[in-house]
């Protein structure tokens, strides 16, 4: 009877009951410590086999630690599980936590707490970190006195509010009065070199904790990439293998498809991931900043990844197109220059600078004398730009597909361009190379066995969907789908026309309604298109479809959302607390998922 109850086969069973015969106490503790940590190292994630126990645990007892994270792409989560690993191995007691599944009341009880989160948009908290956030900030936070704590903060210095949501939540923690373990840190959008050091400041502090008895490591053994070694530091060089323009020649946007190929990598993707590719800024614009600092082009200067050429460390790895406050209050600390430290000190004057302004724009209204360190200095790393992937690997194997609108517009009587954008429209052709690596982005996913889905998107934000159609088509899933997209003009903007009329006559695309905003006199959006369907929208919701949201954040993206909040408050038949309710219920079951920037 005992064998069957236990979880152990017969084999397995008598081998350990071989194992203990005639143990001794001590031995007995030091197997009780040493599957304590086996349980420990699993509940974190990692296997048994990647174990390995260097000296026997003097006491089972342990350092608790919870890891929270709140994360949009899924960057958070990651970050919180490599730590988590590393905790493990150091002996700790951990466990992580995404946002919406830990109640905060919790927080009274727990002895260490780390804290990884980004920040989404100008200063709001992702959504699955948006309850969490508003306890500890509100005045239901308990007190925290014997709380040890840290955060890490991700966030884009080119918004307002940088890592708004992490500051937030470490000032609440100060307020109920939280020990800091380590102070905030705040990561840009090139965020790996600090989050590693804040990682390692944490354990280190964290060890000083333990208990002497639990404080030997169990240290993991070397595990292989479960996909590839490609990533953001060491991109993949792939070739183009088509590129065409798919707006029309009326249209005043520039939309291209490309084609590139994964052949060789054994990079994965799945539908709802981005593909980051290595931008490289405007040689024109390089050009003419060198020429603005009066130094010579291919002077040879200390950088942030050793000495290089100054023309190529302005091309390959400095941001120029693009200002941040950061940038801003860097070379008004460098220059001394009152004019520029006014515009730091005035709200709505950054504000304005910012707006459509680059490096050289600095340099022609406010010269300085700079060297070309010195210079290097003021600017930020240039980050890789990021595209919806617009293709299933399903359908189509070692290859990859990205829609790309290009960047381009006139400020003060000179031409601006975008770095990534016109890189890849104006300057590479088929048959050339881009590093290319996966972001991968789990909080968007497409829904699984055939689900109904709800697409709605506007401009590139179509791609995304080209994606999930594939996949279905792969999988033959056909009906239960409804896209919804918006662009100026029918005859010249509507993308992928084609195709979309295909998988509505093969059946994989069962409802298409679309939003072209400047074929009549009163614009219309998709938002439009939404309120006019509401009934069977919100139909589709209540028989379980999922709801996707791809676009621009600060006006397609805000305005369906409230579409559809009024959406689901007019036909439920809800008050606006109600209709709030059942929005987050369908975030927290990932059946509203967001892809916006």
């Amino acid at each position: 009877m005992s064998i069957k109850l236990s979880p152990l086969n017969e084999a397995q069973l008598k081998a350990l009951q071989d194992l203990t015969q005639g143990i001794q106490p001590d031995q007995v503790t030091w197997l009780s410590g040493y599957f304590q940590g086996l349980a420990g190292a699993v509940s974190a994630g990692v296997t048994p086999q990647g174990v390995a126990v260097e000296a026997a645990t003097e006491s089972v007892e342990k350092l608790p630690l919870t890891i929270l994270y709140g994360t949009h792409t899924g960057r958070s989560e990651a970050l919180a599980k490599t730590l988590c690993e590393k905790a493990v191995a150091q002996n700790i007691a951990c466990v992580t936590k995404p946002m919406d599944d830990y109640k905060p009341k919790q927080l009274k009880d727990e002895k260490n707490v780390l804290v990884i989160v980004s920040t989404h948009g100008e200063g709001e908290p992702p959504e699955m970190a948006e309850d969490f956030h508003e306890f500890v900030t509100g005045k239901r936070v308990p007190k925290l006195e014997g709380l040890n704590y840290s955060v890490l903060a991700l966030g884009d210095k080119s918004y307002k509010l940088f890592c708004q949501t992490g500051v937030d939540i470490d000032e609440a923690f100060k307020k109920a009065g939280a020990n800091e373990l380590v102070s905030i840190v705040k990561c840009d959008v090139d965020y790996e070199e600090d989050a590693a050091k804040w990682t390692d400041d944490v354990l280190v502090e964290l060890g000083k904790l333990q208990p002497k008895a639990s404080s030997q490591s169990i240290q993991p053994t070397e595990t292989k990439s479960e996909e590839n070694a490609y990533s953001k530091k060491n991109p993949f060089k792939s070739t183009v293998l088509d590129k065409v323009r798919i707006t029309g020649r009326d249209s005043d946007k520039e939309v291209y498809h490309l084609e590139l190929s994964l052949e060789g990598s054994g990079i994965k993707y799945e539908p709802g991931d981005a593909l980051g590719v290595i931008a490289q800024n405007p040689p024109q614009l390089v050009k003419d900043i060198i020429k603005s600092l009066g130094v010579i082009n291919n002077e040879v200067v200390e950088t942030r990844i050793g000495k290089l050429q100054f023309n190529e460390a302005l091309e390959h790895h400095y941001e120029i197109t693009l200002l941040t406050r950061d940038v801003i209050q860097k070379y008004a600390e460098k220059t001394g220059l009152k004019k520029v430290q006014e515009i730091v000190e005035h709200e709505d004057k950054l504000d304005h600078y910012l707006y459509g302004h680059d490096v050289l724009d600095l340099l022609h209204e406010f010269p300085a004398k700079l060297t070309a360190t010195e210079f290097l200095e003021t600017l930020r790393p240039l980050p890789p730009r990021l595209y919806s992937i617009s293709s299933s690997q399903e359908s189509v194997e070692d290859e990859v597909h990205i829609t790309v609108s290009r960047v381009r517009y006139e400020n003060k009587g000179r031409e601006r361009y975008g770095a990534c954008s016109t890189f890849l429209a104006d300057r590479l052709e088929v048959d050339e190379t881009a590093l290319i690596y996966i972001d991968k982005n789990p909080n968007f996913r497409l829904a699984e066995n055939g689900n109904p889905i709800i697409m709605v998107g506007a401009g590139t934000g179509i791609a995304p969907y080209r994606a999930f159609l594939q996949q279905r088509e792969a999988a033959n899933q056909k009906g239960k789908s409804w896209l919804f997209f918006g662009e100026r003009r029918f005859s010249s903007d509507f993308l992928y026309q084609v195709e979309w009329q295909k998988y509505l006559k093969k059946g994989y695309l069962e409802k298409i309604d679309l939003a072209f905003s400047r074929d009549q006199e009163e614009k219309v959006y998709v938002q439009d298109r939404l309120k006019q369907q509401q009934e069977e929208v919100f139909k589709w919701l209540e028989n379980g479809a999922s709801f996707y949201l791809c676009g621009d954040m600060k006006y397609m993206a805000r305005d369906v959302q409230v579409t559809l909040l009024d959406i689901i408050k007019t036909q439920g038949g809800m008050t606006d607390k109600k209709a709030r309710a059942y929005f987050k219920k369908l975030k927290k079951e990932k059946r509203f998922m967001a892809d916006v920037y």
